[in-house]
């Protein structure tokens, strides 16, 4: 063991057993060893200094580069792979001399146990976060592994899952993996939903192969939202919302607001394009945003709703690096000031306009913000059948108008 070096060593639920003997003797010649209560119950004989992490990981920080520069040897033991979602990673970056010694993680003994490929599969951790937005990012995918905790716990995972219609997955639960209490199950969600777990779990989605999981491309067809009734129509149409969205310029991890979402339609299709973000919808309308809440399940995407008149309630969101607004309730100026403030570097704000005032109006705002903007005005029309011959049937005007911070343009250039 080289002097000075702190070994960071993955272990598994089998403990010492299914270390390499190398690293027991690491192991045995450290002078404190580092690690969770139960990964320290592996060593009972361990004749030097135990610590153990209590979660304040600055605080274990300052211990170790402290324990290094008197000389003395330290060992941390982790779950699994340290460097997957693990504790190896922020310690190689905060302390000098990290060494660190892979276990096998327990998604690779999960899809061992069912004798099933991963290179492909698409890997989340819940652990410590929140299950909001999973919808959109696993939608479509073949194989899922997810990391879980106390309060995202299988039965929980599958209830959501069962919300948005995603029965197209079987759930395997692995239970204790390598440990003497180990248990692995293939379950429908239905089932999964009903039972209980040991808190070390890990889950792995499959997709049924007979499943047959309708896919939307951008651009949904009007009719297909649910809309209110009898005043169907108040929503932003099809070729509006693409250009609308193209003009957002949305990256996979892109938050976005949406001012006046009504039906949700651009918050949808907006949160399939930003599938690793997270899409913020306001409506005064309680109506229509229930439509906005049965579209969210009905295309899979976990929007966060809520009902009220913008400006208010927006202080509570995350600063946007999209924001769209298809209303603004009369408030216009002082919403347009919230965004122009909140926008992140680089972001976008969209404003759709069916009335010349409302052009105006916003075009003047958005200058006297300094931001610069630009504007497509969209003519629409469609073909209707009149008995066996097509004519065209025009649709109302819309101005989209673009706006992004002047200054921050010209900070980059």
């Amino acid at each position: 063991m080289i002097q000075n070096e702190i070994h960071v060593i993955g272990i598994g639920d089998d403990g010492a057993a299914g270390l390499f003997p190398h690293l027991l003797a690491v192991i045995e010649r450290a002078n404190v060893l580092v690690g969770g209560e139960r990964h320290l119950e592996f060593f009972p004989l361990f004749a030097g200094e135990k610590v153990t992490i209590t979660g304040k990981l600055t605080e274990l920080t300052e211990r170790l580069i402290e324990e290094r520069s008197t000389g003395r040897n330290v060992v941390v033991l982790a779950s699994g792979d340290p460097l997957f979602y693990g504790i190896g990673s922020y310690l190689a970056s905060k302390v000098a001399g990290v060494v660190i010694h892979p276990h096998l993680s327990s998604i690779q003994l999960a899809f061992a146990r069912l004798g099933l490929g991963w290179q492909d599969a698409y890997i989340h951790s819940l652990h410590g976060k929140s299950i909001k937005g999973l919808a959109q990012r696993i939608d479509g995918r073949e194989k899922v592994a997810m990391l879980t905790d106390h309060q995202n716990t299988p039965s929980v995972i599958a209830c959501y899952l069962l919300h948005y219609g995603m029965t197209e997955y079987r759930m395997f639960i692995a239970e204790n993996l390598g440990g003497a209490e180990e248990r692995c199950r293939l379950l429908e969600l239905e089932e999964a939903a009903e039972i209980e777990c040991s808190p070390l779990n890990v889950v792995v989605l499959v997709r049924k192969k007979e499943a047959k999981v309708r896919r939307w491309a951008l651009g949904i067809d009007d009719e297909e939202f649910a809309q209110r009734k009898p005043d169907k129509g108040l929503i932003t149409k099809r070729e509006v919302r693409v250009l609308s969205i193209s003009e957002l310029q949305l990256k996979r991890d892109s938050i976005v607001w949406d001012i006046g979402t009504c039906t949700g339609s651009v918050a949808i299709e907006a949160a399939k394009v930003a599938s690793e973000g997270h899409v913020y919808g306001i409506e005064k309308n309680e109506a229509d945003l229930e439509n906005a809440r049965e579209n969210g399940r009905r295309y899979r995407a976990d929007l966060t709703l809520l009902h009220g008149k913008a400006p208010a309630g927006l202080d509570e969101w995350p600063d946007p690096d999209a924001v769209f607004i298809g209303g603004s309730g009369g408030e216009m100026g002082e919403v347009l000031r919230i965004c122009s403030e909140r926008l992140r570097e680089g972001g976008r704000v969209v404003l759709n306009a069916a009335t010349i005032e409302t052009l105006y109006e916003a075009t003047q705002t958005f200058a006297a913000l300094g931001m610069k903007t630009r504007v497509t005005q969209l003519q629409v029309a469609r073909s209707k059948p009149v008995l066996h011959l097509t004519r065209f049937e025009g649709l109302n005007p819309i101005w989209i108008i673009t706006a992004w911070n002047a200054k921050a343009e010209e900070e980059t250039e």
